[in-house]
C-alpha cells in the first residue's frame, strides 16, 4: 500500500482521526476518547493489519504530553505512527494498549515511570527504574532537589 492510498484509508476508516503525512511515514492523530477503538481497527482491519507495535514513546510537549506508537503491517510491509494528546497534564490518562499489542506492556511502564502517564487497564502497572518517591523526570517541569541532574 502506498503512501497515499494508506492516508485514504486511514482517513476513511478513522473519520475523526488527523491523518497526514508526516517527515518519514503517515502520521495518525487519535482522538484520545477513542484511542483504544481506533487502535482495535488499525489491527483487525484486514487491508491495514498492523499488527506489531514496535515502538511506544511518551513525550511532553510542555503544554500537554502525547504517547506515540510505530506500528507495522508485517503481512503488507507497511508503517505507520499514532499519536494521541492527554487531556490532563498533571494527571495524564491513557488507555492501555496492551491487549492489542503485548509489546506495549513494558514500554507504558516505562512511560509511567518517566513521564508519570497512566494507562487505563494496564495489566501490571508498576514503575521500573524508579522508586515512588520520585517525581518523573523526563517532563520538563521536572524539579531535581538534589541536583543529580542539572539543566
Amino acid at each position: 500500500m502506498t503512501n497515499d492510498s494508506l492516508i485514504q484509508t486511514l482517513s476513511t476508516l478513522l473519520p475523526d482521526a488527523q491523518v497526514k503525512m508526516g517527515t518519514q511515514y503517515v502520521e495518525a492523530i487519535l482522538p484520545l476518547e477513542k484511542h483504544h477503538e481506533f487502535m482495535l481497527k488499525l489491527k483487525n482491519t484486514p487491508e491495514l493489519a498492523f499488527d506489531y507495535m514496535f515502538c511506544l514513546t511518551g513525550a511532553d510537549f510542555a503544554d500537554y504530553l502525547m504517547v506515540i506508537y510505530h506500528l507495522e503491517s508485517t503481512t503488507h510491509n507497511h508503517i505507520m505512527v499514532a499519536k494521541v494528546k492527554t487531556a490532563d497534564r498533571v494527571n495524564p490518562v491513557v488507555d492501555s494498549v496492551a491487549d492489542i499489542w503485548p509489546t506495549a506492556d513494558p514500554n507504558e511502564n516505562e512511560a509511567f515511570d518517566l513521564l508519570g502517564i497512566k494507562f487505563n487497564n494496564h495489566p501490571e502497572p508498576r514503575r521500573l527504574f524508579l522508586d515512588d518517591d520520585w517525581g518523573f523526570p523526563l517532563r520538563k517541569d521536572y524539579q531535581d532537589d538534589v541536583h543529580i541532574v542539572s539543566r
